[in-house]
Order: structure tokens, then C-alpha cells, then sequence
């Protein structure tokens, strides 16, 4: 009983040469995923109408910069970790 909101990050590569890298924010209520930040896309996109609605006020807000650079700070230092390994 209840609700479930869940946020999965995640950074999706498939080359040592790290061109392909992509940095992935969904948000996820109930098991619906209703809004995501794709770094290939470069903003928010709505899958549900709350999510719409947050798209919109984030991809306008100060979400959207951080959101864009957490492929730099994130994704490529781990892949270069993983790879190294």
C-alpha cells in the first residue's frame, strides 16, 4: 500500500573510445517513468501530463545545466575507471 517514486541515473556506453557515452536521468513514480533527461536529446521530455509539466519547468530552470553536465562529470571519469579495470 502506498506509493513508489524512484529516480535511476544512468551512464550508457559501448566503446572504450567513449563517443557513444549518453547520460540518462528517468524519474519514475508508481512504476510509470513520467519524465527523462537524455544528454543525447540535450533536455526534458515528458511521458505523462506531470511530467510534461515538469519538463517544461526544468528544461526553463537552473536543472537543465546541471543535468547537461553531469555526462562530463559523472559518466566519462567512471567509464575511464570500468575501462582501466
Amino acid at each position: 500500500d502506498g506509493y513508489f517514486e524512484q529516480v535511476v541515473r544512468q551512464c550508457r556506453f559501448s566503446s572504450k573510445d567513449l563517443q557513444g557515452i549518453e547520460f540518462i536521468d528517468s524519474y519514475v513514480f508508481n512504476k510509470a517513468e513520467y519524465v527523462r533527461f537524455n544528454s543525447t536529446v540535450g533536455k526534458y521530455v515528458g511521458y505523462t501530463e506531470h511530467g510534461v509539466y515538469n519538463a517544461e519547468a526544468w528544461n526553463k530552470g537552473p536543472e537543465l545545466a546541471q543535468e547537461r553536465g553531469q555526462l562530463e562529470r559523472v559518466c566519462k571519469p567512471n567509464a575511464a575507471i570500468y575501462y582501466s579495470a
